[in-house]
């Protein structure tokens, strides 16, 4: 597997932290999106790098750290699936929870 594609919920993480990022540092925003996309491709390439973690959600997905956020992804037969960016400092369990997935 070497494709990912992003949830709904992801694309909107992603755009609500680069403008909360950018509010600040337009740059920093920048960059820190960039190393979001390496993840991607990194974690589409190797999936299996993540980890499970039954204390955040029962849910069948892997969470990988990227700096203080966390991606949230599960493998698909075609591609990788990235459900959310959250920041760490979040209410992780409580977001899985109020959150809808497409069944796998």
């Amino acid at each position: 597997m070497s494709a990912y594609v992003l949830s709904p919920d992801a694309l909107q993480d992603l755009q609500d932290i680069w403008d909360f990022v950018a509010l600040d540092n337009a740059d920093a925003a920048d960059k820190l999106e960039d190393e979001f996309f390496n993840a991607f491709e990194k974690l589409a390439r190797q999936p299996r790098m993540g980890h499970s973690r039954l204390d955040l959600t029962e849910r069948d997905v892997r969470f990988w750290p990227t700096g203080s956020y966390l991606i949230v992804y599960r493998e698909r037969h075609d591609a990788l699936q990235v459900l959310a960016v959250l920041h760490g400092s979040r209410d992780v369990p409580e977001v899985m929870r109020k959150r809808e997935y497409p069944p796998n």
